[in-house]
């Protein structure tokens, strides 16, 4: 980890200094997480290289456009990447509506509204986590104009690799049925979904290891399964 007083501005406050500290102690445990990372997601590309093309194909089949979807999100001490996800809505979609998605979106395709429902739009972040800008267990990264109304507490999460998965992504499956109903999903998101997200994520900082890593994995497959 970078030393406390090199991380961004934003980073260096009250708030961020007892996260910062019990992660620093840490050390065994990031380090395991990395090779994980890396070994496994390996192993993934390897075995799931001939779904993901037939995927690929069902996107080319089912409208125009590109089989990938890239959006910058933000990742370790703010850094910005561009995360891979297949795509799911049409074309310039981010044009035509909010930047979070609702249920019932009439963005979504045919061949996208089955990929988000068993996550599957996710399997091209392997990728991200190969290039170390992702985890398999982590906050889930967000677009920077939402990072921008961080509080300082929240900084605390981008001390660690952004995650496929996360406490809050499990607890939080359902959002787009959530966001479906309001008059300003961008408004409702920051203002009551992002808080109650960043809760469990604090949470996920405070009770770090490498076994919470693994076990979250594992209750992440049983709720995609159910």
């Amino acid at each position: 980890m970078k030393a406390f007083e090199k991380l961004p501005s934003e980073f260096r406050c009250d708030e961020v200094r007892p996260y910062y500290d019990a992660l620093a102690k840490k050390t065994a445990s990031r380090v395991l997480k990395r090779v994980f990372d890396l070994v496994v997601a390996l192993i993934i590309l390897v075995f799931l290289i001939i779904p993901m093309l037939v995927i690929a194909v069902a996107i080319k089949c089912d409208s125009k456009g590109p089989v990938f979807f890239l959006q910058e999100r933000v990742t370790t001490y703010g850094r910005r990447f561009k995360i891979f996800k297949f795509r799911t809505m049409v074309v310039n979609a981010e044009s035509l509506g909010t930047q979070v998605t609702t249920d019932c979106d009439s963005r979504v395709t045919k061949t996208g509204r089955l990929l988000r429902k068993f996550r599957l739009d996710e399997l091209p972040q392997v990728l991200n986590v190969i290039g170390g800008s992702m985890s398999f267990v982590g906050t889930r990264p967000e677009v920077p104009r939402y990072v921008e109304q961080y509080r300082p507490e929240y900084y605390a999460t981008l001390l660690l690799p952004a995650g496929i998965t996360s406490l809050a992504s499990i607890k939080y499956k359902d959002e787009e049925k959530l966001l479906a109903s309001a008059q300003d999903a961008d408004r409702v998101y920051v203002e009551k979904v992002l808080p109650e997200k960043m809760r469990y994520n604090l949470e996920y900082l405070k009770s770090f290891g490498f076994l919470t890593d693994i076990k979250l994995m594992l209750q992440t497959v049983r709720e995609v399964i159910s």
